[in-house]
C-alpha cells in the first residue's frame, strides 16, 4: 500500500543544456546578468552558467538541449507562507479585519476532508509554479475529520514542487480565551506527537532536499505557551526542521499579546524560546523599532505578505527598516482566502510599491531587491543554502518567461530582468525544479489542469456552503 504522502519523484540523472537565453539574472554577485545565456543541469545541479558561445566542450554531448532564445531567465521563486487549503475558500468577508474573517471561516475549515486539503494544495501549487514559484512552505494548522499533513505532502510529490510544509497547531479554542472554536482546536501532546511522526517520516536535511518538515503553532491567540515552548524543544531534536509561527499581524494581536502575556511580541518570543535562529515569523507589521533590533540580533526572519495585510487591513510591514537593521526578509502569497491570489511575482511587485508609496522614496525598496526578497530573502527563511541563485553547485530550480508576443512586456526589452517587476509578465514559459522541466512552452506537465479544477471546484462548492457570519 503506498504511504498517503505518496512516493518521491525521481531525481534526473541526464545532462541537459539550456541555451540562447536573451538574459539570466543568476544573483550570483560576480557573475550578475548573463546575456545569451546558457545553463547546464547534470542531473538537479547547475553544473556551469555563462554565455552560450562559452560552453565548455563537456558539455556538448548534453542529452538534451532546450532552446531558451527569445526568454528570460531567474531563480525560483521562494514563497515562505501560505494557507494551500483556503484555496477552497477565496473571496469570502470580503470587508472584514483579521479576527472577523476567520470568524466566518472557522465552520468552512471545518468540513474540510483530506481529499479537499489535498486537492486545495495541488491547485495552489500550481497556481505558485505557473507564477514563477519553484519551493514554497506551506502552513496548515487545522486539522478536523480525515485531515493529516501528508494530504499535502502528496500534492506536492505529483506535481513536481519543493516543498517545506509546516504541521500547523492550535489549542486555544473559544472556552479557553483563544479566538478559534473549540471543535478545530487540537490537545499539545497529541499534535506534537504527529510533527515527530512526520519529521520521521518524510523530513530529509540533506542538501538539494525536495521536502524538509517544520513545526508551526499558529498564533498567539491560538496556542497556549506550553504548545510554543514544546514545539520549540521537538524542533530542536533534529536537523534542519525550523520553527514557524504568524506574529504582530494588526493592533488586535498585539492587544491579544498585552492582555493575555503582559507583553508585546518580543517579549513573548523570549518567554516561549522562540529568540532562536531557527525561526521565521509571517506578516511582523507591528514589530517596533526595539524588536527589530531583537530580530536582527537574533537571526530571526520575517515574511512579508503585502496583499494579505492589505486585503484585511492589518497594515504595510517596515521592510525598509527591518532590511536596514539587518533583519532577513522573504515574502509570502499568505492563504488563498486572504490574498486571494497565488501569485508571488504579484507580490513582490506589490511590496516593492507599497515600501515606495510608504515612504515617498523610490529607495523605499529597490526593484532588485523585491526579486532577492522573493528568491534569496525566501531561501534564507527556510534555511537553504542550495537554492536561490543560478550558480555551479545550486539546485537547478529556475524559471523563464518569453519576451516577444506578450503585450504586457512591449516596450521593455531594454531591461527584461527589470520588467518582470514593473510590468505584468504572465505565466512562466519555462519552469525547472530539481532538474526536472515542470512548465514547457507555458504548459504544466505534471498534472491535467482541467481535472483538477473541476475536482476544486466541486470541493470548493461544498465547503463554502458552511461559512459563518464575520461578527464577533
Amino acid at each position: 500500500m503506498e504511504p498517503r504522502g505518496g512516493q518521491p519523484r525521481p531525481v534526473p540523472t541526464a545532462l541537459t543544456v539550456y541555451r540562447g537565453a536573451r538574459v539570466a539574472a543568476t544573483f550570483l554577485p560576480d557573475l550578475g546578468d548573463v546575456q545569451d545565456a546558457a545553463i547546464a543541469v547534470r542531473g538537479n545541479v547547475i553544473a556551469w552558467v555563462g554565455p552560450s558561445a562559452q560552453l565548455p566542450a563537456e558539455f556538448a554531448q548534453a542529452d538534451e538541449v532546450v532552446d531558451c532564445s527569445d526568454r528570460v531567465i531567474i531563480p525560483g521563486l521562494v514563497n515562505t507562507h501560505h494557507h494551500m487549503y483556503q484555496s477552497l475558500t477565496r473571496c469570502i468577508a470580503q470587508d472584514s479585519p483579521l479576527f472577523n474573517w476567520l470568524v466566518a471561516l472557522y465552520p468552512a475549515w471545518a468540513t474540510m476532508t483530506g481529499g479537499d486539503a489535498y486537492i486545495s494544495a495541488k491547485l495552489a501549487m500550481a497556481e505558485l509554479l505557473l507564477s514563477g514559484c519553484t519551493c514554497t512552505s506551506d502552513h496548515l494548522y487545522i486539522y478536523p475529520n480525515d485531515v493529516t499533513l501528508d494530504d499535502t505532502i502528496r500534492a506536492a510529490r505529483d506535481i513536481g514542487m519543493r516543498f517545506h510544509p509546516t504541521r500547523g497547531i492550535m489549542t486555544l479554542g473559544k472556552s479557553r480565551g483563544g479566538l478559534p472554536p473549540d471543535d478545530v482546536v487540537e490537545e499539545t501532546e497529541a499534535a506534537l506527537q504527529d510533527a515527530k511522526r512526520l519529521i520521521e517520516e518524510y523530513h530529509d536535511p540533506n542538501r538539494y532536499s525536495m521536502l524538509r518538515v517544520g513545526i508551526a503553532p499558529c498564533s498567539p491567540f491560538s496556542v497556549t505557551n506550553e504548545c510554543m515552548i514544546e514545539a520549540a524543544k521537538l524542533a530542536r531534536r533534529y536537523q534542519h526542521v525550523r520553527l514557524h509561527t504568524h506574529l504582530a499581524e494588526n493592533s488586535q494581536d498585539i492587544e491579544f499579546s498585552e492582555r493575555t502575556y503582559g507583553c508585546r511580541p518580543g517579549g513573548y518570543l523570549e518567554q516561549v524560546g522562540w529568540d532562536r535562529g531557527d525561526c521565521w515569523f509571517a506578516h511582523c507589521v507591528m514589530l517596533d523599532e526595539r524588536e527589530r533590533r531583537q530580530f536582527a540580533e537574533r537571526g530571526l526572519g520575517v515574511t512579508h505578505c503585502p496583499s494579505s495585510n492589505c486585503r484585511l487591513a492589518s497594515g504595510i510591514c517596515p521592510v525598509r527598516q527591518l532590511r536596514d537593521a539587518g533583519v532577513n526578509v522573504g515574502l509570502g502569497v499568505d492563504g488563498c482566502a486572504s490574498n486571494d491570489s497565488g501569485n508571488m511575482l504579484e507580490q513582490a511587485r506589490l511590496a516593492l510599491l507599497l515600501q515606495r508609496g510608504l515612504l515617498r522614496d523610490v529607495q523605499g525598496l529597490r526593484v532588485r531587491e523585491a526579486l532577492e526578497l522573493a528568491i534569496q530573502g525566501g531561501a534564507s527563511n527556510l534555511g537553504r543554502d542550495d537554492i536561490g541563485q543560478i550558480a555551479p553547485g545550486f539546485a537547478a530550480d529556475f524559471v523563464a518567461w518569453k519576451l516577444t508576443g506578450n503585450v504586457a512586456l512591449a516596450g521593455a526589452q531594454h531591461d527584461p530582468v527589470g520588467a518582470l517587476l514593473l510590468c505584468t509578465p504572465g505565466y512562466v514559459d519555462l519552469s525547472v525544479v530539481n532538474g526536472e522541466q515542470i512548465i514547457r512552452d507555458g504548459r504544466l506537465l505534471t498534472c491535467n489542469l482541467d481535472e483538477l479544477l473541476r475536482e476544486h471546484a466541486a470541493a470548493s462548492a461544498r465547503v463554502c456552503a458552511a461559512v459563518g457570519s464575520p461578527d464577533l
